[in-house]
């Protein structure tokens, strides 16, 4: 059965509503530009076929009512549009709900509730957003439901603003708009300072992208992810001492080579220089994609993990294994790991023939060093958020 029919199928014995209004919002990778979107950088993720389902019916009153297949042991979760807050147990659902509250902060009406029925197959905590497709999952179904015409990059906007203030995470936009402006066959350059962006074909020339799932599980509010960023704002109050800048994603190498002594703490320093690095290497690895230029482009990704290991530390003991055993395997171009870090995945670009070798080879290996197995997903891309019927 596919989703589609069986999420028709809950939904009636749940709800007891047969329902048409069936939506779609892909999960993504990012391929390089790590921590890079907050600082006013570049970043370059594509959207995934993997990603969040929902089926939603209009009701006549003001509830809403929720629930994820994902998470049927939490049952049915309900509340008011005229009552929307945080609360720990409603878990999960507190994505949607901060969407919908932020859509009602911006005087977007909202006039009824809502039943809601999603079911995504993105691995949760694997940091492939299955936070940010839930979120655009939920503003793409509310703009089609209530004629709102509201364009694509302001729900982007929304759905950012929604995770910063409702579920405290101080994200960047990154996510957002992969997953709301995600082209097929495309990934995205994106500069986060300024909300340019180019689509760039992915020429993969005979290899694929695979994701190595570490299995461990983290979540952003619980990580250090609000500390690195902090620490990013702090270097660069220092820099903006001596240099006319608005983020560290202006700087070249070479410029924060000049300044970088004005920092005054030897971790900031370290956090500062991975952005500027992270956010040049980002810009050479869309050129070289375009050149056709896969091996400089794997030898990116490469350096773009060594920085996040060394220099902004969020790489952690089983991304490095994932990591170092692909740098080992026949026909691997590049690896590295992708999302916020402390757990979650690994992007590698694999020469086809050479997959099965790789996932078998990691697989075992990884393993034998840390105990549990990985997972593995060779991706297509896919369009953004959307209805499908």
């Amino acid at each position: 059965m596919n989703n589609i029919n069986m999420l028709k199928e809950n939904f009636y014995k749940i709800f007891n509503k047969t329902e048409e209004n069936v939506f779609f919002s892909p999960g993504r990778v990012n391929l390089i530009g790590e921590h890079t979107d907050y600082n006013g950088g570049n970043v370059f993720p594509c959207a995934l076929t993997i990603g969040t389902y929902g089926l939603v019916a209009k009701r006549n009153d003001t509830k809403v009512r929720m629930l994820s297949l994902n998470f049927e042991d939490l049952g049915i979760i309900e509340f008011d549009l005229d009552n929307i807050v945080n609360t720990k147990e409603d878990a999960w659902a507190n994505y949607p709900k901060g969407v919908i509250k932020t859509f009602k902060d911006s005087s977007y009406e909202v006039p009824t509730g809502l039943d809601i029925l999603f079911y995504g197959n993105i691995p949760t905590s694997s940091g492939l957003s299955s936070s940010a497709s839930i979120e655009l999952l939920t503003a793409v179904m509310l703009n089609d439901l209530f004629n709102l015409n509201i364009d694509m990059i302001e729900m982007v906007k929304m759905c950012q603003r929604a995770e910063n203030s409702f579920i405290g995470v101080n994200c960047g936009i990154m996510d957002q708009f992969a997953v709301g402006m995600g082209t097929e066959g495309c990934a995205v350059l994106l500069d986060c300072n300024t909300l340019q962006y180019t689509y760039s074909k992915l020429n993969m020339d005979g290899h694929k992208i695979v994701i190595a799932n570490t299995n461990k599980k983290r979540g952003l509010t619980d990580s250090k992810y609000n500390e690195r960023r902090s620490q990013c704002e702090a270097a660069l109050k220092e820099i903006k001492q001596v240099k006319n800048i608005n983020a560290l994603g202006e700087l070249t190498e070479e410029q924060f080579e000049e300044v970088k002594d004005c920092i005054t703490n030897p971790i900031n320093v370290k956090r500062a220089r991975h952005a500027v690095y992270e956010n040049i290497r980002t810009l050479k690895a869309s050129k070289a994609l375009k050149n056709n230029d896969l091996a400089l482009f794997g030898k990116l990704m490469n350096e773009s993990h060594i920085s996040l290991r060394d220099d902004y530390e969020v790489t952690g003991i089983e991304l490095d294994t994932l990591v170092s055993l692909a740098w080992e395997c026949n026909g691997v171009v590049g690896s590295r790991m992708t999302g916020a870090g402390f757990g979650g995945c690994t992007v590698s670009i694999v020469k086809d023939d050479c997959i099965d070798e790789f996932v078998e080879k990691v697989r075992k290996k990884y393993t034998e060093i840390i105990g549990y197995e990985p997972s593995f997903y060779i991706v297509s891309t896919s369009d953004g958020a959307r209805k499908l019927i």
